[in-house]
């Protein structure tokens, strides 16, 4: 016990600089989406490289994929001991609109036990969350029980194009028993919680074309069809009046929920007034399902974007040759992307009225996951979640994706377990992003201390049981 207070003191000493070492890489603008901000998700990812050395990492590199770079880094102790591998991704959302910020989106603000900014939450508090709790580690122990790798990716929000590709180019340096992700939430913050399931995602840009050019109003007005008209006509067809999307097939391979999964479910703690009373949002989806099913285990169709015409001040009296709309698709298991993406471009091609042109683009993909509690490398997180935050330890499903955790699972054959202490109130993508500190400060310790377990757990102790796979990655 002696040893374990003297641990949790030194990671706990670490908390200021956390704030600081974050609040220093939330001014740097990496917004992988945005080709002008290239620069900036470099500059992003020399930061995190020169703050590994700093936590305590021997070995820091960036590396270069097609697209953004991604920053490597590991600490080998012994090569007889466990090697753990951290994910994480360096890179951010844009911040349109920007005027419903309170500060600039990257100028990080403190305030009530909050840190505002861009990044905050999803993915860099995470990752600094990593660095210092390694630093505590050293600062008491010396030394590591384990091995440390650390890979964080500059394209996560744009979909990892080239990550899988990194991995297969790398995969002999990134070899580890266990993948920890941090870039998942708690239902609350005394609700402690693993992540074992994502969503999958497809992403779709739909073009609708009525005629050659743009065209006066009162010239061809009522005589020709209008894009946006015909657009929004589609997209309205795209649900039924009981929040089910209407594309013909859309839920042929969805895996059903077994009772004990939807009393799973039931059973965390979720307020769905709430949830959405904290973002000023109204409830709605499928009916015959609970909000907290409707966000994190049904698939799902959405709307991102839509636009044509004239968007600026004052009038202009025209009927533009051309609209088109963004869409996400969640997908659980069993669906598979392409099989989705087919069965939507048909239906949308269906709806368009004769003559119309109709161009359908798929942006990006990712495979949906479900991780097995069973393993032990899953349970030991539990364990020692339970032990920080002081309740028994939930696991749940979320309804984000991340590309990356299927991909790691293929590539390196490990299995990953989803250590993340975001909440639902963090604001990722939106304005105001933000973290709750003592969230990042608890996930220190909770890292420290799962370190320690893994070491003591030796490598054997960290393989799953014969038949018991850690990881579904199909989708």
């Amino acid at each position: 016990m002696r040893r374990e207070g003297e641990l949790a003191a030194a990671i706990r000493g670490r908390e200021r600089h956390l704030v600081d070492t974050l609040s220093r890489w939330v001014a740097i603008p990496s917004i992988s989406t945005d080709p002008e901000r290239s620069p900036d998700v470099r500059r992003s990812a020399e930061f995190l490289r020169q703050a590994a050395l700093d936590a305590g990492f021997t070995v820091a590199e960036v590396w270069e994929t097609a697209g953004q770079p991604s920053v490597f880094a590991q600490r080998i102790e012994d090569p007889r001991l466990p090697t753990v591998l951290i994910y994480g991704h360096h890179d951010v959302q844009p911040v349109d609109p920007v005027a419903e910020w309170e500060k600039a989106p990257f100028e990080a603000l403190e305030r009530d036990g909050l840190l505002l900014g861009r990044g905050t939450a999803d993915d860099k508090g995470h990752l600094v969350m990593h660095l210092e709790a390694l630093r505590g580690f050293l600062d008491a122990r010396g030394q590591l029980p384990i091995n440390l790798k650390l890979i964080a990716e500059g394209e996560e929000e744009d979909g990892s194009e080239h990550f899988q590709q990194l991995l297969a180019g790398h995969r002999d340096r990134l070899q580890a028993d266990v993948a920890v992700i941090s870039d998942t939430a708690m239902p609350a913050v005394d609700v402690p919680a693993l992540t074992v399931g994502l969503r999958g995602l497809a992403y779709w840009e739909l073009r609708v074309e009525t005629s050659a050019t743009d065209l006066h109003s009162g010239v061809y007005g009522g005589a020709v069809l209008n894009p946006i008209t015909v657009l929004v006509e589609i997209l309205a067809q795209l649900h039924d009046g009981q929040g089910r999307v209407a594309v013909p097939g859309f839920y042929d391979d969805v895996r059903e929920l077994t009772p004990a999964e939807r009393k799973e479910i039931a059973d965390v703690p979720f307020d769905a007034d709430e949830f959405a009373a904290d973002v000023g949002a109204i409830l709605g989806g499928e009916v015959d399902f609970s909000a907290a099913e409707r966000r994190t285990v049904r698939p799902t169709l959405e709307l991102c974007g839509i636009w044509g015409g004239y968007q600026g001040e004052g009038s202009k009296t025209v009927i533009p040759a051309r609209a088109a709309a963004k869409l996400s698709s969640r997908l659980v298991p069993d669906q598979l992307a392409d099989r989705v993406t087919g069965r939507v471009e048909a239906h949308l091609r269906r709806l368009a009225p004769a003559g119309v042109r109709i161009e359908f683009e798929t942006i990006s993909t990712g495979r949906w996951v479900l991780t097995s509690p069973d393993h032990p490398a899953v349970g030991a997180a539990a364990q020692v979640v339970a032990e920080v935050w002081g309740q028994p330890t939930r696991f749940v499903r979320e309804g984000g994706s991340i590309p990356p955790v299927a991909a790691i699972s293929e590539e390196l054959n490990v299995p990953c377990v989803l250590l993340g202490v975001g909440l639902p109130g963090d604001r990722i993508h939106a304005p105001n992003e933000r973290v709750v500190l003592d969230q990042l400060f608890r996930g220190t310790q909770a890292v420290g201390r799962l370190w320690e377990r893994y070491g003591e757990m030796g490598r054997s102790g960290l393989s799953a049981p014969p038949g018991r796979p850690a990881q579904e990655p199909r989708g």
